[in-house]
């Protein structure tokens, strides 16, 4: 094996440190031997181990002290107690100092094996909550989820690369945040950054707002006028809604991204410009391939780096960290006195599905501050939340997987959320299973998949297994409301 995990065994038992020794070698486990107290604090002193198996009857001291040693220095290392004088106070002492795991002498090659390889997962989780403890914000993203931590990883990688990154999600998720994030991530960061919504332009304008245009190109024209290309240059040009851009300007944007090089409107002169390109849709790409809207061959040129923003829904331990920093922002900017959340305010606002993401929480939080007053927001402060908890029909977006991986989604305007009290719902949809039923089924599933190893489950899930419990607890109230 390579980069093989650091074990420190400390056993003052030669013959036994030999079977040991034996044991990890044969599973591609390289360790350190010591045989007493002193020699392990010493290894301990110079770090780099993960697990140590310690023996607790040591020569010059009990291996308990090594053990609270290692929780009073907060060590990043998963203790397993080796003894020849089980006991179930023994055991419980070892565990409540910190221990991972108990093997009692003798024990087989299979036993140490399975121990070690479960301290090592445990030891790689740790440090990937630690990671995720660290990263609460990154670059205008608020998140801690698994989820997000991929996204910041991801971004991270990309940024010093030249190469154009394509990023998909709903509308609301943040793709200008995410555009933004790794120009300020890369070498560029100095340079300009220039957005460009090929949505909101008129498609006769979006070639001079592109590459710029020369006096009398076309009626208004007065003057020169340089594009988002040359604002850009040396900087990174963001063409969010890319799938809204016009196939015959297109084929120019290849060309322009091929070459580096571009005429501006009316102009025989060739230009040249250093930039990076990043794109954005809440469209799946490929559907529109497909349906000829956009060129295939811009498709693979632009779809170098994909990124694709979860939608809010699917960030549960983020929904509230991001409202509470939402509060306090828009208390401050409207002189309101709100800091805190009542408890079934985040209950509501943690429970609901967020169709319109980021930008609806924005929007929700800001109106309950500006038409209310007080210290804490509390549910009765959120009536479309309250309303929606009770009777709501609930919009489950169709989602498509495409062959590189990316989610495509087709997003309703936000008054295709609507509630009713009424008896008869306008549009009757046949037999649908609640969400959550589909999502119980789901988690389940994995779980079962996993051989009910929950933790296993969440990761394969791409979730926190704390939401696995937390839905588990859920469902049984859901389950008691069901008729």
């Amino acid at each position: 094996m390579t980069d093989t995990p650091s074990i420190l065994l400390v056993e003052d038992t030669a013959s036994l440190v030999a079977v040991y020794t034996s044991y990890l070698k044969r599973s591609g486990y390289e360790s350190t031997q010591v045989m007493s107290g002193k020699e392990a604090l010493h290894e301990l002193e110079g770090g780099g181990y993960r697990v140590i198996l310690l023996d607790l009857q040591l020569p010059d001291m009990d291996g308990i002290e090594i053990l609270r040693m290692v929780q009073e220095r907060k060590l990043p290392i998963a203790v397993v107690i080796i003894t020849s004088n089980a006991s179930v106070n023994i055991a419980v002492e070892s565990m409540r100092l910190g221990a991972y795991d108990f093997l009692e002498k003798p024990f087989s090659a299979d036993r140490l094996i399975v121990t070690v390889r479960n301290a090592l997962k445990h030891m790689q989780l740790s440090e990937m909550v630690e990671a995720i403890k660290e990263r609460t914000h990154f670059y205008g993203f608020i998140g801690s989820s698994f989820a997000m931590q991929s996204i910041y990883r991801t971004i991270d990688s990309a940024a010093a690369s030249k190469a154009t990154v394509f990023i998909t999600g709903e509308s609301g998720t943040g793709k200008e945040v995410c555009a933004e994030a790794i120009h300020k991530c890369s070498p560029r960061a100095e340079k300009p950054f220039v957005p460009l919504n090929c949505g909101a332009i008129p498609k006769d304008l979006m070639e001079s707002e592109i590459f710029g245009h020369v006096k009398g190109a076309f009626t208004g024209a007065i003057g020169n006028r340089d594009g988002a290309a040359t604002q850009a240059d040396g900087g990174t040009l963001f063409l969010d809604e890319i799938c809204e851009m016009d196939l015959d300007l297109q084929t120019k944007l290849l060309r322009f991204i091929q070459s580096g090089t571009f005429h501006k409107v009316g102009s025989t002169r060739l230009e040249k410009v250093n930039i990076r390109i990043v794109c954005a849709t809440n469209r799946s790409p490929l559907q529109e391939v497909q349906a000829g809207r956009f060129r295939e061959d811009l498709y693979y040129r632009l779809h170098v780096i994909p990124i694709h923003l979860p939608p809010l829904r699917d960030r549960d331990e983020d929904i509230l960290e991001i409202a509470k920093s939402f509060l306090v922002e828009y208390a401050k900017e409207e002189g309101k006195e709100f800091s805190i959340f009542s408890s079934e305010a985040a209950e509501a606002i943690n429970n609901y599905n967020w169709p319109g993401n980021i930008r609806q929480l924005q929007n929700v939080i800001r109106n309950s501050i500006v038409l209310n007053e007080g210290k804490v927001l509390t549910a009765d402060m959120l009536p479309s939340l309250s309303r929606q908890n009770s009777s709501v029909v609930q919009y489950k977006e169709s989602v498509t997987a495409s062959d590189d991986g990316n989610l495509g989604s087709s997003i309703p305007d936000v008054t295709d959320y609507f509630v009713t009290d009424q008896a008869t719902p306008a549009v009757e949809p046949p037999e649908v299973l609640p969400l959550w039923m589909i999502e119980k089924d789901a988690i389940e599933g994995a779980i079962e998949k996993c051989d009910g190893n929950i933790v296993k489950a969440a990761s394969l899930l791409d979730i926190n297994p704390s939401t696995i419990y937390r839905k588990k607890a859920q469902w049984k109230e859901l389950a008691k409301k069901t008729p």
